[in-house]
């Protein structure tokens, strides 16, 4: 179990205490387990505690000079920090109407079941978001305990937890597939050119409805997983180096929205990319934003 001691002149010199606070982990034998100078690293801290948090044998040291340490911090932390992440992973599942944690991204998985389901959400024709778990070990075990579902791929639709690759391969052979068992039509990637709008009024409805249906959303060619041209890649590298939930159109998918989005918004090539309902730019836009350090602000505000 956990359990804090008070500390004496000689844990100071024997730990080699130099920053306040550090927090020292202890096997029961007396060697370190681990080691972390200073508090800013929260999440470490988290992690270290919530890995240790089941043994029986580990004790902790937090070494804050003039700091008296006692059960009581120990049992105020570690709620806020869980309730923080928690409302983390509740924001991460409703980040996109269809989310799947995966090992990897949509273009590069790094297991054969994370590359299935994406696939199969690919075979579906579906717009998703996603989040890679191998770049964050805080929402990867998180997670696992707050859906109470112990492995990986994990998909989400609209907020709540559908289950991993055998529940998906089920519900794939069902009639009507993914798409008619979780009523995804809505997502669906229109596959052939739509007949013409009635008017201007209602293609710029569309426009209106798919500019604002994620909070970041890529019209390009093709889609992230497969992009059909190379500056269509370029984007999706970008935005996936930021581990950001966005959404994507294909616009070889349909003309009315080809044509009609470069009028509506005045720009004249594609990929184009939104935040917030507003047009940030072109790749070239993009880039200049992400040499500035101004990208990844606007991404996550």
């Amino acid at each position: 179990m956990f359990f804090l001691e008070e500390l004496t002149s000689d844990d100071y010199v024997q730990y080699n205490v130099t920053t306040v606070p550090t927090f020292v982990f202890l096997n029961a034998d007396g060697s370190i387990s681990d080691r972390i100078d200073g508090g800013e690293d929260v999440s470490r801290v988290t992690q270290c505690y919530a890995r240790l948090s089941g043994a029986s044998s580990i004790a902790t040291k937090t070494l804050a000079s003039g700091q008296t340490t006692s059960r009581e911090q120990e049992h105020d932390t570690a709620p806020h920090v869980q309730q923080s992440l928690n409302d983390r992973l509740k924001s991460l599942i409703n980040s996109s109407p269809i989310v799947i944690f995966q090992k990897g991204t949509p273009t590069e998985p790094k297991c054969g079941f994370s590359r299935q389901a994406i696939e199969m959400l690919n075979d579906a024709n579906v717009s998703f978001g996603y989040f890679n778990i191998l770049e964050d070990d805080d929402v990867r075990q998180g997670l696992k305990a707050f859906s109470d579902w112990p492995t990986y791929p994990q998909l989400y639709v609209r907020g709540e937890l559908v289950g991993g690759l055998d529940i998906m391969k089920e519900m794939a052979d069902e009639e009507g597939g993914l798409v008619e068992q979780l009523e995804l039509k809505e997502f669906v990637i229109a596959k052939s050119i739509s007949a013409p709008a009635s008017d201007e009024k209602d293609l710029n409805e569309r426009l209106k409805e798919l500019i604002n249906r994620h909070r970041i959303m890529l019209f390009m060619k093709g889609v992230p997983s497969g992009p059909r041209c190379g500056f269509s890649r370029q984007m999706v590298e970008i935005l996936d180096s930021f581990e950001v939930s966005y959404d994507a159109f294909d616009i070889l998918s349909d003309e009315d929205i080809r044509q009609g989005l470069k009028a509506y918004s005045d720009w004249p090539t594609y990929p184009q990319l939104y935040v917030d309902g507003e047009l940030l730019g072109g790749l070239d836009i993009v880039k200049e934003l992400q040499e500035g350090g101004e990208l990844e602000e606007t991404l996550r505000c």
